[in-house]
């Protein structure tokens, strides 16, 4: 009976501890998707600030986009070491 009820707890530990991984892993997706579309829409808005002749306002726009787009590499890099632990 003792073996019994330690293997239910050691299965049941299991459970939770993949359904906490994955919740990790789906907030760690989601914040990930969340910077790729604002660095979407910011590209979106350089190019419109360029079709407007506003070059400065296109580089700044350029330089946040591309620093989004980094952040969201950054946050999938750990979003897969957090999963690989």
């Amino acid at each position: 009976m003792r073996t019994a009820t330690m293997v239910a707890s050691a299965f049941a530990f299991s459970l939770l501890r993949a359904c906490a991984e994955s919740e990790e892993e789906a907030a760690g997706d989601l914040a990930e998707q969340q910077m790729e579309s604002q660095e979407d829409v910011l590209e979106e808005e350089a190019d419109l600030a360029e079709a407007q002749g506003d070059e400065a306002q296109e580089e700044v726009l350029d330089e946040q986009a591309d620093a989004m787009g980094d952040a969201a590499d950054e946050a999938e890099e750990a979003t897969e070491d957090q999963v690989a632990q």
